[in-house]
């Protein structure tokens, strides 16, 4: 008699532990290198933060907010509370403090991981804000010694048990202090171990107790307009999609490695974490983004996902580097891309590769290609991306490369993917078709609308939002989109962010922009603009490296970037590419003026989100003055 499938996290990630407990599970870098733990090391340590967090009186369905940048231990941390019962909050290290406190007011978290001091902080000036809160566990615990708790083995003099309600902190001391109020993680996990050690089979008997209906995520919205919304994510949300995935085969390799740097804060990064508990295969995490190169050269790994902004900076330096080489260079570049064009569209298409084009692909690879993808370590098979469309000419690139992209959709509401193109049947341009067991239909407007298991039960304390939302049993995405005949799904653009001209025309703006920032390196953002205005206009930022590359090869090495963007050489390379970008457009579409401006829109200046998607609104806000003066004067229309 087979045993039944995993129905919740705790029960696929033991289940994982007992096939393969002597299976890498995860690398991390530590001062020595790397340092990899096995499913069974894994265990041990998810054990003792559950069985802590069970001894300092956690509650089923209790929230635990997890504040930290990717690391190991913020999957443990998550792992742990959700075999203690407890559901998991998220929030971005880069929230400011006002940020923080109302995820954790409103989610009303009993307990907070938080990274460092840096981010403890953001809790001390909020604490009187925080009732709920009971206490805070530092990862990295640096003022460890002036803690009475921490210069003792928990458990430690004056302990005491909490009350009938559990409001009263295990490990209190009869004399609190403020810094009582936290304790480090390697004091919950000694805690953890006595608790294990005192009551054997207690942890198993919780995990197990865990229902597939509970909440186990709560995770906000970072949104680009509003308060976030906490999207309620049950356990059996993660199980379904990880079956989903496993059904498709799009994480089917023998040899799998996979190198993670995205935000866990984020459902994209933590589907991938379930989804790997389902198939097993070892991830190195390391959430330093100025680290990737570096660690992909060391790591070696054969997939990794990421976000379209990573891609498009890689696909602008390529492009940068062949055309600062000298014209010898960029045309073997060009000559080279358009073989590994032709040998990607044979195998798109299942076409067998003729002789000519196979030498010539050999001779593109040895030349240009191989070193290309040395740079991410010289195993990769493919990324994958996801959270926001991907511009055509950049997936071209890639899969000229070698290195195909696929492509995925999906939203916070459905756990991150309802939609991924499979590897041996990938169109460029398409986020797929539907995993198995989601239903994905769209609207007499064009909106796509989902219906299965892994669709949230609901915006956290907004019954009517939930209900607007999920009006009729489908989520409405709030996405636009076209199905062809094989059913896969083409977004066109968000339903709300759909410009509308006072001529009365439709434009997408990030169709646009994803095609402008593909046609020249020197582009890094772009706001299409030009609702009930009588034409569409654009604000520009530019890569600061690839500026600063095009200034030294001028001779203006030094200036600063606000003396740069009014150069008329400058100016005449990017209206080169809005030419180019324009003759593909209709007439209604075409950009007619734009406004280079000085610095990136950044997630510090409140102008993109944490996934550095574009906050329009307050973008438009921001540089009123700017736009209005691109409609001044009147336009000559040819």
């Amino acid at each position: 008699m087979t045993a039944p499938e995993p129905r919740t996290v705790p029960a696929l990630f033991l289940d994982r532990v007992g096939k393969t407990p002597d299976a890498e599970a995860f690398r991390h870098p530590d001062a020595n290198g790397w340092k990899s733990l096995t499913w069974r090391d894994t265990e041990a340590r998810v054990r003792a933060v559950g069985c802590g967090l069970r001894a300092l009186g956690l509650g089923p369905e209790e929230r635990c907010t997890i504040l930290s940048s990717t690391r190991l231990e913020w999957i443990v941390t998550d792992l742990g509370v959700l075999c203690a019962g407890g559901a998991t909050t998220t929030i971005y290290p880069s929230s400011t403090a006002e940020e923080c406190a109302f995820i954790l007011s409103d989610s009303q978290s009993v307990y907070a991981f938080v990274e460092d001091e840096d981010q403890l902080s953001k809790l001390r000036e909020r604490r009187g804000e925080l009732p709920v809160l009971r206490k805070a566990i530092l990862f990295e615990d640096a003022q460890a010694d002036l803690r009475p708790s921490a210069r003792s083995e928990p458990p430690y003099a004056g302990w005491r048990e909490p009350d009938s309600k559990g409001a009263t902190p295990v490990g209190a001391m009869e004399d609190v202090e403020d810094e009582e109020w936290v304790m480090s993680l390697a004091e919950l996990e000694a805690l953890g171990r006595a608790r294990d050690a005192e009551q054997p089979g207690g942890f198993e008997e919780v995990a197990e107790s865990v229902r597939p209906e509970a909440l186990a995520t709560l995770v906000y919205t970072s949104g680009t307009t509003g308060q976030p919304k906490g999207v309620e994510l049950p356990h059996d949300a993660w199980v379904a999609q990880a079956e989903a995935v496993d059904r498709a085969g799009i994480l089917d390799h023998g040899d799998a490695l996979q190198y993670f740097w995205l935000p866990l804060a984020h459902v994209f990064g933590k589907m991938i974490g379930t989804v790997q508990l389902r198939l097993g295969f070892p991830t190195a995490v390391d959430g330093r983004v100025e680290k990737i190169v570096e660690n992909l050269a060391e790591v070696r790994p054969t997939f990794m996902c990421g976000v379209p902004r990573i891609f498009e900076k890689v696909h602008n330096r390529i492009l940068q580097q062949a055309r600062e080489g000298g014209a010898l260079k960029l045309a073997v570049f060009r000559w080279a891309l358009g073989a590994g064009r032709e040998r990607a569209r044979s195998r798109r298409e299942g076409l067998p590769q003729g002789p000519i084009d196979a030498v010539q692909w050999a001779l593109a690879d040895r030349l240009v290609f191989r070193r290309i993808r040395a740079l991410f370590g010289g195993r990769l098979h493919y990324f994958l991306s996801g959270s926001a469309p991907l511009a055509r000419e950049v997936h071209e690139l890639f899969e000229a490369v070698g290195l195909p992209i696929y492509e995925g959709y999906g939203l916070t509401e459905s756990a991150a993917a309802v939609a991924v193109n499979p590897p041996s049947r990938s169109r460029p341009g398409t986020v797929g078709p539907a995993l198995p067991g989601m239903e994905l239909r769209l609207a007499a407007d064009g909106e796509v609308l989902l219906r299965g298991r892994w669709i949230m039960r609901g915006y956290h304390g907004l019954p009517q939002a939930t209900a607007e939302t999920l009006e009729g049993g489908w989520l409405h995405t709030g996405d636009v989109g076209v199905v062809d005949a094989d059913g896969y799904l083409t977004l066109t653009d968000r339903k709300k962010d759909l410009i509308k001209t006072s001529g009365g025309k439709y434009v997408a703006p990030q169709e646009v922009e994803g095609r402008l920032k593909a046609l020249s390196p020197l582009v890094s953002q772009v706001l299409v603009h030009g609702d009930r205005r009588n034409y569409v206009s654009a604000l520009i930022t530019l890569d600061p490296s690839a500026l600063a590359a095009w200034a030294r090869a001028r001779g203006l090495g030094g200036r600063s970037a606000a003396g740069l963007v009014t150069n008329p050489e400058l100016r005449a390379d990017i209206q080169h590419a809005v030419d180019v970008l324009n003759a593909a457009l209709p007439r209604f579409a075409t950009v007619k003026r734009f406004t280079v401006l000085p610095a990136e829109f950044t997630e510090a200046a409140g102008e993109v989100t944490p996934s550095q998607k574009l906050k329009r609104k307050l973008i438009e806000e921001r540089y009123r003055a700017a736009l209005d003066s691109m409609y001044a004067e009147p336009v000559r229309f040819p």
